[in-house]
């Protein structure tokens, strides 16, 4: 297999109903310089070490990001809101559309 791509099994539902609890997502591995604003990344989690996170990004400064997730509850997700923005050098990958 190819290394540019992992597959991921979603542990959760912030991400719903764009991933959903248990399915597996394809990410693709690329240069954090290529992000934009409305793509779903792979990230780690900015204080537990050895937890990556699913997230949107909803805006990019100065090299951080400020992360979402897509469940309308805002209690589904743990994201910005509650961490902050987080460093760009966190990401890992970005939602393949293949």
């Amino acid at each position: 297999m190819d290394s540019r791509f992992l597959n991921v099994v979603v542990n959760g539902d912030s991400m719903w109903p764009t991933l959903k609890q248990g399915s597996t997502a394809k990410f693709e591995r690329i240069d954090s310089n290529l992000v934009t604003v409305g793509q779903v990344v792979l990230l780690d989690h900015p204080f537990m070490p050895n937890l990556r996170i699913i997230k949107r990004i909803q805006s990019i400064e100065d090299g951080k990001l400020f992360l979402v997730g897509d469940n309308p509850d805002p209690t589904a997700s743990e994201d910005s809101h509650n961490f902050g923005m987080v460093d760009i050098a966190l990401f890992i990958a970005v939602l393949s559309q293949e």
